[in-house]
């Protein structure tokens, strides 16, 4: 009796040879992977990448930028700077036990205004101007200690926007560099603009916080110092028995 011929089915342990990524599945497996990407890094690398090289003195610099203003917020603390009944405390300790090492130890090692009240209690047996003048010194060491890194701040601060209009004129020379007289190539003059604009707006990004921080910190020196001389003036007066 006749029929159709059998099937002969052959299993086999061989994997499937892979398919080629073509077609709508391929795309559709492409933009899955792309979109589970992390888009707030790759979205930071492609503006670096769009600013070109004149952008990495910018990065630099708003590192260290942020750095002396997390450092000098933390070291400015008025609570650091000037504690409170310090004076009182220190003119108490001195009418009842003198001028004795652990005072000026505790002083010295505790704040800057105590820095400058050792250096009246050590020379309580001279004249009234020979002790204002060992205090106005140790007010000036203070003085420079607290300024520190404010003069990096304030150049970073002014030099950024230069940074970032070298990075405009680099932009510039590439706009122009693409130009021919049979035509610009595009993608040349596209990113010349990118370097201009990304270089300016991040140079402006970086200078404008270091100035507003910059002025902050050195009006809240000035304030401290001001304070300080108060303090070293009464000190002076309440050990010459002008003052009680």
């Amino acid at each position: 009796m006749g029929g159709l011929p059998r099937r002969r089915i052959i299993h086999t342990d061989l994997p499937a040879p892979a398919l080629p990524r073509t077609g709508r599945a391929g795309y559709i497996s492409e933009a899955v992977f792309i979109r589970n990407r992390p888009k707030g890094l790759l979205a930071v690398l492609a503006l670096i990448e769009a600013a070109g090289w004149p952008i990495w003195p910018l990065i630099i610099a708003s590192v260290l930028a942020l750095a002396i203003i997390f450092e000098r917020g933390y070291t400015l603390r008025r609570t650091r700077v000037l504690p409170p009944n310090l004076l009182e405390q220190a003119l108490a300790n001195l009418r009842q036990h003198g001028a004795n090492p652990d005072l000026l130890r505790a002083l010295s090692e505790g704040s800057p205004l105590g820095r400058v009240l050792v250096a009246g209690i050590r020379n309580l047996g001279v004249s009234r101007d020979l002790m204002k003048e060992s205090l106005e010194e140790a007010g000036r060491a203070v003085a420079h200690d607290m300024e520190r890194y404010l003069m990096t701040l304030g150049t970073i601060a002014s030099v950024a926007p230069l940074m970032g209009l070298l990075g405009t004129v680099v932009g510039m020379v590439e706009i122009f560099g693409s130009q021919s007289p049979t035509g610009g190539n595009p993608a040349v003059l596209a990113h010349g603009i990118s370097v201009a604009l990304y270089n300016t707006a991040f140079g402006l990004i970086v200078a404008i916080p270091s100035m507003i921080f910059y002025r902050f910190f050195r009006g809240r020196v000035d304030a401290f110092l001001v304070e300080m001389e108060q303090q070293a003036v009464r000190l002076v007066e309440a050990v010459h028995g002008e003052r009680k």
